[in-house]
């Protein structure tokens, strides 16, 4: 509990100077600006997540999620925007709630990107793909796993979100050149990019999602990990745990 108050303090301070130095003194190094931005509201969910009682086996399984998520999108780096990571990320924003899929999702960028290159884009990532799991988990009970419509399309739209929120970096790093229409030639440039994404998410959720959050919920259910009373399971949930 010391350290996450702690640990909020600082991100608060992290956070005024990035507003002081701006205002007062005129910085116009707008990337890094943003991506402390990023990093301060990243790491108030951190901080959540901490002051949480959390056991070791819940430890261990959403570290070999993260894995999973990581390691999965490795084989697919040649197809652009092709990858399994964000159908991982969503359905375990669906089965173990929001913020272990905000955790998930933010922790497998970085680890994936250990293969596949870090740079500045990769707080953004873990910010989007954090964001796509925290959102998984808050709507989870609408979602719902019965209807694969609803989960496709949230799936589909969360590809374009996801691109939509990376090309922010793009456009943060060359904002000595900003002007509207480099701003709406980088997101119709990077269209197909996203189209793909959400194509791919449709395709993984239709094939893997049913017996994937089936065998999600069983080892939920069966060592009682990351159970939130305050909230009764969906009757969709319930049978997908059978």
């Amino acid at each position: 509990m010391a350290r996450a108050r702690v640990s909020l303090i600082a991100s608060i301070i992290v956070f005024i100077l990035l507003i002081v130095m701006y205002a007062v003194f005129n910085y116009h190094n707008y990337l890094l600006l943003s991506l402390g931005i990023i990093g301060c509201v990243m790491m108030l969910f951190f901080i959540r997540f901490e002051m949480k009682s959390i056991k070791t086996r819940e430890i261990v399984i959403l570290a070999l999620l993260i894995a999973i998520a990581a390691v999965a999108r490795v084989p697919f780096a040649g197809l652009p925007s092709v990858q399994p990571t964000s159908f991982v990320i969503i359905t375990v924003g669906l089965v173990f709630g929001a913020e272990s899929g905000f955790l998930v999702g933010a922790l497998a960028a970085i680890v994936s990107n250990m293969f596949l290159g870090q740079g500045p884009w990769t707080p953004w990532q873990m910010f989007a793909w954090g964001t796509m799991g925290m959102s998984a988990g808050l709507l989870r009970h609408f979602i719902g796993v019965g209807n694969l419509w609803i989960l496709n399309s949230f799936g589909f739209v969360w590809g374009f979100i996801f691109g939509w929120m990376m090309n922010l970096w793009i456009v943060f790093s060359n904002m000595h050149n900003f002007t509207w229409e480099f701003l709406v030639g980088i997101y119709v440039s990077s269209f197909y990019h996203d189209l793909a994404h959400a194509i791919s998410n449709v395709i993984f959720i239709s094939l893997f999602s049913v017996r994937w959050i089936r065998i999600l919920n069983r080892f939920k259910k069966k060592h009682g990990l990351l159970e939130d009373p305050t909230i009764k399971p969906s009757i969709a949930y319930e049978k997908a745990g059978k």
